[in-house]
């Protein structure tokens, strides 16, 4: 066994019906329906012109600057995938550009996401590809190894592991496990549906507020 420098083949993915109804739901209330604690840091931003994240996680763990794991993951991925790549949040070289993106895209993956730094922005913010990344640079990469493919990754706290429910807006990206991806799926449903609801009373100028002044006097604040 090579710790390190080892491709590791995928065990199970979250399922494709799963993803499609999670992709529908806001990351803020899949967020919440966590109790807020599996963000991907406020670092990762979507770096494409729009459209939603969602897919099963590949995970890559890369030496800082170098690519070469990440060029066998788009290679060994399958439609719908998520390429989720912890280059340790360096942003001296950039991991991809538009041509890995454009590859990516024809393999039919659902995106990548990048702890690390990509180049050519201005082609991927030009296009609707999930990318999200932490920064930018036009210092390309190095193709030497280590690393590793299918392994349990961190990106700034989150953890991911491979087939994980990867979900990215423009908020942010949020992880969730194989395990716990329905209920937490039933319980950002409904928390989705109660804002929803929430959002016409207000429009409709239904919004009670008496709940402000109860808390704060429960809380002992003064001059309530």
């Amino acid at each position: 066994m090579s710790i390190g420098f080892r491709v590791l083949p995928i065990q199970r993915r979250v399922p494709a019906d799963l993803v499609k109804r999670a992709a529908e739901l806001p990351v803020a209330n899949v967020s919440d329906a966590m109790n807020r604690m599996f963000a991907g840091g406020a670092s990762l931003r979507p770096m494409h012109g729009g459209g939603i994240l969602a897919g099963p996680a590949i995970t890559v763990k890369a030496r800082p600057g170098d690519n070469l794991m990440l060029h066998r993951a788009l290679d060994i991925a399958e439609p719908g995938d998520v390429i989720v790549v912890d280059g340790g949040g360096d942003l001296t070289n950039a991991l991809i550009g538009e041509l890995m993106v454009a590859y990516a895209e024809s393999r039919g993956l659902a995106g990548i996401v990048i702890f690390g730094a990509i180049r050519d922005a201005s082609a991927i913010r030009a296009g609707t590809f999930p990318v999200f990344a932490a920064g930018i640079t036009h210092r390309g990469p190095y193709k030497d190894g280590p690393g590793e493919v299918n392994v349990p990754i961190a990106i700034d706290g989150m953890v991911v592991h491979p087939g994980d429910l990867i979900l990215g807006d423009e908020d942010g990206l949020v992880v969730v496990g194989i395990d716990e991806a329905e209920a937490v799926y039933a319980k950002a449903a409904a928390k989705h549906a109660a804002e929803t609801e929430q959002m016409a009373k207000i429009r409709r100028g239904e919004n009670p507020r008496a709940w402000v002044a109860e808390t704060l006097k429960r809380l002992g604040c003064e001059g309530i």
